[in-house]
């Protein structure tokens, strides 16, 4: 069984994260999502989610492409998580392009583009706007 891993914080969800999950899914049988908790979106990115980690993970677990969910706590256990959960393919979108190529020793690393025309940081904007 082929295991693919993707990192996220999946606020808003939408049709351009599906797109993600989807061509993640099709690099393996079993997809994984770290999905940043709230403590690690506050802390480290300086990021506010309008959905609760609990929330945000029931969304992401109703998703058919979707098999597991695990809380992303800090920018470090990618490498544990690829070592623990046996993870062959680490997915990703390409605005993090070479910023995860250290975990090539282990697994391989796929930037995957971006669907253009949506974001959670857009649909925010373009919500506050109105």
């Amino acid at each position: 069984m082929k295991r693919v891993i993707t990192y996220g914080t999946f606020d808003l969800l939408h049709y351009g994260h599906i797109n993600l999950l989807q061509r993640a899914k099709q690099y393996g049988d079993y997809l994984i999502v770290a999905l940043s908790t709230d403590e690690f979106n506050w802390n480290e990115k300086q990021k506010k989610c309008y959905f609760s980690y609990e929330e945000r993970k029931k969304l992401l677990e109703a998703v058919r492409y979707v098999d597991l969910v695990i809380p992303e706590e800090s920018w470090e256990q990618k490498i544990s998580d690829v070592r623990e959960y046996h993870i062959d393919t680490f997915v990703i979108g390409d605005d993090w392009k070479g910023k995860f190529d250290f975990l090539k020793d282990s697994c391989e690393v796929i930037y995957l583009p971006r669907t253009p025309e949506i974001s959670s940081t857009q649909i925010k904007k373009d919500l506050s706007a109105s």
